[in-house]
């Protein structure tokens, strides 16, 4: 066999390997780890997010709803001031003192309920017209939790609202209660909420934010008319008075009326009773009417 048959490039049959290749020392770690490791464990849940799971559903649809509200200034301003303005402007009409201190009480139960029923039913449509209540009865979550989660955030608005109107209206206004304080924003609060509660479950039956603002006239001027406020209901025309009857807002007028003066007994919390139900069965019916589709 010449020497020109052989290849240098080939090596010698038989000749032993040479040695491997050294594999890099990263590669070799990470092997080293996937053996021992084993298969990579799930992240845990931001306290944040696992704390939510705990919290019933409305509390966290309350919450929802008042971070919504909080980035909108305007509808906070609206809530929370404008009705101590329009009391403060009203004292200043009746600068004489005897008119507003007979009517006082009545316009700062009033205030409130006219601005929770306009700016809970819009505030609602508007979610529903933008497809988010469409969205969460996707899932899990019940039409009662919706509607009550609703209801507690506007409800705690309300409180604040009714804290602040009946603050100014005593501090600066020269409003005189007879009756202790904490139950005159007792029902002040209460009437608040049923405007809220009424808000929810007109709201069902708007298609636009026009057609909500179209059920104030409808649904909010009758009980003012009726209520009390510029005729007492005593002495109103039989027909007009059975009507009265059936108005929450002429019970909750009734109470302020009665705290005010200093009444106890069951002509102060008749008329409570008689706002509280009145809220309650206005959600319940709003959580029945909660379609699961936006129109």
């Amino acid at each position: 066999m010449n020497n020109s048959d052989i290849s240098p490039a080939a090596p010698l049959k038989g000749a032993a390997a040479g040695p491997p290749a050294p594999r890099q020392f990263g590669q070799a770690a990470a092997d080293a780890r996937g053996r021992t490791a084993g298969p990579p464990r799930p992240e845990a849940p931001a306290a944040s997010e696992s704390a939510s799971r705990r919290m019933p559903l409305f509390v966290v649809t309350a919450g929802r709803v008042l971070a919504q509200l909080r980035r909108d200034h305007r509808t906070v301003g609206l809530m929370l001031f404008v009705p101590s303005l329009l009391v403060g402007l009203f004292a200043w009409m009746f600068s004489s003192g005897v008119l507003f201190q007979r009517v006082g009480p009545i316009v700062v139960a009033l205030f409130p309920f006219i601005f929770m029923f306009t700016v809970a039913s819009i505030a609602t449509l508007r979610e529903r017209a933008g497809g988010t209540l469409e969205r969460l009865m996707t899932t899990p979550i019940r039409r009662a939790d919706i509607l009550v989660g609703y209801a507690l955030a506007f409800s705690l608005i309300a409180i604040v609202q009714t804290s602040l109107t009946v603050a100014f209206a005593i501090g600066v206004c020269g409003l005189e209660v007879e009756g202790p304080l904490v139950q005159l924003l007792a029902f002040s609060v209460v009437d608040a909420i049923a405007g809220t509660a009424l808000g929810l479950l007109v709201s069902a039956f708007a298609r636009t934010e026009f057609q909500a603002v179209q059920f104030l006239p409808v649904v909010v001027f009758p009980q003012i008319l009726l209520g009390g406020v510029f005729m007492p209901r005593e002495q109103m025309p039989a027909v007009l008075k059975a009507v009265s009857d059936y108005l929450p807002l002429s019970y909750a007028i009734e109470g302020v009326e009665s705290a005010a003066r200093g009444l106890g007994g069951w002509d102060l919390w008749r008329p409570f009773a008689i706002v509280a139900v009145f809220a309650l069965a206005a959600l319940a019916l709003g959580s029945l009417t909660l379609a699961r589709r936006t129109p």
